[in-house]
């Protein structure tokens, strides 16, 4: 039987997605590209947003016309948190017993009846998902981490995920090393990753000095994100003196103004983000950092949107994932006064964006004539691409084996693609 996967979400999204494909390939379905014509589509839903949650049941809609006689399988945030909305799904699963989607589906077959997966969070354990590899990338995602005790004023995330629980850190490391053997680069992640392992008496920071030590073969680590509040001395330290720890740290800011931070419930403020991250630049060369920033929280003035758009020129981010503020029912924000006019949110996200373009085209020009790492990703038409260690675009001239690492001279910026020569390792 064939099956399709679509992820929707985060990269904890796309680790979970490739873990069931590969239980599926193991138990001999085929998995394919094509996501109409199928017996089986399975639809990972996200629900951090409207819009998000609007794309889940677009998608859920259209796999439900394009293969009317096939399986539906729906899991994820959105199914964890509105599963009422997703009745038509013939298996639903929100954020736990995912692992258990390949036996839904064969009790589907055998007895033809809807299954709707256990969806309580308030004991839940962390589910030890694997891949084996990841067929269709050259970089690794590994999840070591799920759910949050943050609770931020406008995230629906906690209710959706659950509280934080960590994957213990003897099976992270075997993960990252099986990883290793087919994947030069393995992204951690997790959806608050840099709080890993509390559980178990462990750091961040301890458990990737066990990968690295126990995995030679691996070129690159990359955390996902992490908060400003959660990059110790010990991580930066670590960064320091290991050089496969990527170069770029993405960093949420989420707001430039002190009283929208608050509102929000974020646990810092403007003056505190930046003398961090400017601690930590001057400790670690060539760092890139990016940031999330959201527009048209409830009660944002214009001056406090140009605040944000100066304050982040001032920290010089690389880039900018921009998101405007979305209601999400059931978080405090959604009831707060003063909710923004969609235009008004609209404008202020194309300005912040235009902005996130030109600080990294700027950041790109500093690394003009510079050598750098590049990890091969895709080759076409003769070229090659790929990604520096600080996350920069990269192309060169030539096919190169995807998952090889070059040693690159940058010699231009054309467009927002950074051009460079192959040199010798």
């Amino acid at each position: 039987m064939k099956f399709s996967v679509t992820n929707l979400g985060c990269k904890v999204n796309a680790f979970e997605t490739e873990s069931i494909a590969d239980m599926l390939e193991k138990a001999g379905y085929e998995r394919s590209d094509d996501a109409s014509g199928n017996d089986i589509s399975i639809i990972f839903t996200c629900a951090v947003t409207n819009t998000a949650a609007a794309k889940s049941r677009q998608m859920i809609h259209r796999a439900k016309r394009n293969n009317p006689d096939g399986i539906l399988v729906v899991a994820g945030c959105y199914a964890q948190i509105d599963p009422e909305a997703l009745e038509s799904a013939d298996i639903l699963v929100g954020s736990t017993n995912k692992m258990k989607i390949p036996e839904y589906i064969g009790d589907y077959l055998e007895k033809h009846q809807k299954i709707r997966g256990d969806s309580d969070l308030k004991n839940a354990g962390f589910e030890p998902m694997t891949v084996d590899r990841f067929t269709h990338q050259t970089r690794a995602y590994l999840r070591i981490q799920d759910g949050c005790n943050q609770f931020c004023s406008y995230c629906i995330i906690p209710y959706a995920r659950g509280r934080e629980r960590s994957m213990t850190p003897d099976m992270a490391v075997q993960e990252a090393v099986r990883l290793s053997r087919s994947h030069k680069e393995i992204v951690l992640t997790g959806i608050h990753t840099g709080r890993y392992g509390r559980e178990y008496g462990v750091t961040l920071a301890q458990l990737m000095k066990r990968i690295l030590k126990e995995a030679p073969e691996l070129e690159r680590l990359r955390i996902s994100s992490i908060e400003i509040t959660e990059l110790d001395d010990e991580f930066v330290s670590l960064m320091k003196e290991e050089k496969r720890i990527a170069r770029h740290l993405h960093i949420p800011l989420q707001a430039g103004s002190d009283r929208i931070l608050e509102l929000m419930r974020r646990p810092y403020d403007t003056d505190g983000y930046y003398a961090r991250m400017e601690e930590i630049r001057n400790a670690v060369d060539d760092l890139s950092v990016s940031c999330d920033l959201m527009t048209g929280f409830p009660s944002e003035t214009d001056q406090e949107h140009r605040d944000a758009l100066a304050f982040a020129e001032k920290c010089r981010f690389s880039f900018m994932h921009v998101f405007p503020y979305s209601a999400r029912e059931g978080t405090p924000a959604a009831d707060m006064a003063e909710q923004i006019d969609p235009r008004i949110k609209k404008q202020r996200a194309s300005e912040c964006l235009a902005l996130s373009e030109r600080l990294y085209d700027a950041y790109k020009d500093t690394w003009v004539n510079r050598e750098a790492e590049v990890i091969c990703e895709t080759v076409r038409n003769g070229c090659t691409r790929g990604y520096t260690s600080q996350y920069l675009p990269v192309q060169i001239a030539g096919e190169e084996t995807p998952g090889t690492l070059l040693k690159v001279r940058l010699s231009e910026r054309r467009g927002h693609m950074m051009y460079g020569k192959k040199e010798e390792l």
